[in-house]
């Protein structure tokens, strides 16, 4: 993507979250979120270049569905098993952080992986150093780097690798 492009696309995504807040397209209104989104997006424009890795390619905005789909779909599984283990007797926990591989190369999908490890009851991102990624299980079900990936990471990175690459 060129500079031009990306700065264009990061004006327009703030102008965007403006008229959103705001919930008005009065001229005024518009008039001041452009100005300040044309600042932001020029003081800004390398550290919020995270925000133009997107492929707008017709297989993202299905992968993006998918994701959504997938997102809620793990929601619902891990807070019903993590609801199983607080109301057993036994209390079957075996905390631990396990390292798992990415194979995601942008940030902005390194960053969506994190997080939505971390929004996934169960589990939490702790660390992400380059295509590493540390994560706190409740109920460790192996160390071994290859398992662990497969069983927390593999599901969501299956559809931010078409959405970010």
């Amino acid at each position: 993507m060129t500079k031009a492009v990306s700065l264009f696309a990061v004006f327009a995504l703030l102008l965007l979250f403006w008229v959103l807040l705001n919930g008005s397209l009065a001229t005024d209104v518009l008039l001041v979120g452009a100005i300040a989104a044309l600042i932001i997006a020029v003081l800004f424009r390398r550290q919020l270049a995270v925000v133009t890795e997107f492929r707008g390619t017709p297989q993202a905005f299905l992968a993006t569905a998918r994701y959504l789909v997938y997102l809620l779909k793990e929601l619902v599984k891990s807070n019903l098993r993590l609801a199983g283990i607080v109301l057993s007797p036994a209390l079957p926990l075996n905390p631990g952080i396990v390292k798992t591989r990415t194979r995601l190369n942008s940030r902005m999908g390194r960053l969506l992986l994190a997080n939505s490890i971390t929004l996934t009851p169960g589990t939490l991102s702790v660390e992400l150093d380059g295509e590493w990624l540390y994560i706190h299980w409740v109920t460790v079900e192996s160390s071994d780097i290859d398992a662990a990936t497969a069983s927390i990471v593999a599901g969501f990175e299956q559809h931010l690798e078409v959405m970010y690459g």
